[in-house]
């Protein structure tokens, strides 16, 4: 007995270790895009991400556990999951033609939310009371330090139709998590994270294919290829993972809850990268998000675990 909680709280610090490492490399990745946004059109740029983070991953998961094509029903449990990652992937840049990326950064805010109340319906998990609190504490602090303090540039804050196109694709990457869980049928985490790449590809390959004919491949620059390998390896197929494996383990909207600690991320890494230390007035801010990032992953859902989960906790 005693050695199956050592195990178990061995397992939660490994979990926890691994979403403070993997939302750390997801911070990374806005000045990667950033540098490299121009040198390609987005969807072709996301396109090549899926397609070498599988490629990639195709050699390991061939040697651990074979390549067969899974059954129909398998792959379209990979398909529905991939689907509403590219969803979220493709309204971001329809978004971006008719908004700004201060807007996108307020409403993606409202994620971790929407993933508890997806979780809520799915998967039957209620937050305790303080959890609850917490949520609406984490966007409060996340608008606060994507607006660095000041109320008069988010009372000015305009929304648009790209901003609702915007907020349709954070509703599906809401369901991401809890589509995770629910159709997680005890396969290998890592299996299941290629799979969903490979259909990722597939569902991209549709919207991106004409795009792949006028790209003057000769033209790109070879900081555009590094910066899609940067992404690829350690913003895709290592994030992927870990966001994948540890919502089987601690949930969908404790892994979701992390994202409120991006737009601090993203602060800190530009001020290493010599854009100057944060202003003093985003520190409550900040304050607010590890608050609630904090209070959420110390809260426990009201309902018991899938056998899945169970299965996969034990693999």
């Amino acid at each position: 007995m005693e050695t199956t909680a050592t195990s178990d709280a061995s397992r939660l610090s490994k979990a926890h270790l691994l979403m403070v490492l993997a939302t750390v490399l997801v911070a990374t990745s806005f000045p990667v895009v950033a540098a490299i946004a121009d040198g390609l059109d987005s969807l072709v740029m996301t396109f090549l991400r899926f397609l070498l983070a599988a490629l990639l991953f195709a050699p390991f998961v061939a040697w651990r556990y074979g390549l067969a094509i899974p059954r129909l029903r398998d792959l379209a449990r990979y398909a529905a999951i991939s689907a509403f990652l590219v969803a979220f992937f493709w309204s971001m840049f329809a978004a971006l033609r008719h908004t700004s990326a201060l807007n996108t950064a307020t409403i993606f805010s409202l994620a971790p939310a929407l993933t508890a109340l997806v979780s809520a319906l799915l998967l039957k998990e209620k937050l305790a009371g303080p959890a609850r609190i917490a949520l609406p504490v984490g966007v409060i602090g996340s608008v606060w330090v994507i607006f660095r303090g000041d109320p008069t540039a988010l009372f000015a804050l305009k929304l648009g139709w790209g901003d609702g196109i915007f907020l349709a694709g954070t509703v599906a990457f809401g369901f991401y998590g809890p589509m995770v869980k629910l159709l997680h049928r005890g396969e290998p985490m890592a299996q299941m994270t290629f799979w969903t790449l490979v259909t990722g590809t597939g569902w991209l390959l549709l919207l991106a294919g004409p795009r792949l004919f006028d790209v003057a491949w000769g033209e790109v620059s070879i900081s555009v290829f590094a910066g899609i390998a940067y992404l690829a390896v350690f913003t895709t197929l290592i994030t992927f993972f870990v966001f994948q494996w540890n919502t089987t383990v601690i949930g969908p909207t404790k892994v979701m809850s992390y994202t409120y600690l991006n737009p601090a991320l993203v602060l800190v890494i530009g001020w290493v990268l010599g854009q100057g230390a944060p202003p003093i007035l985003i520190y409550p801010g900040l304050l607010l998000t590890i608050a609630a990032t904090i209070i959420l992953q110390w809260s426990k859902p009201d309902s018991p675990k899938a056998p899945h989960e169970i299965s996969e906790a034990r693999a």
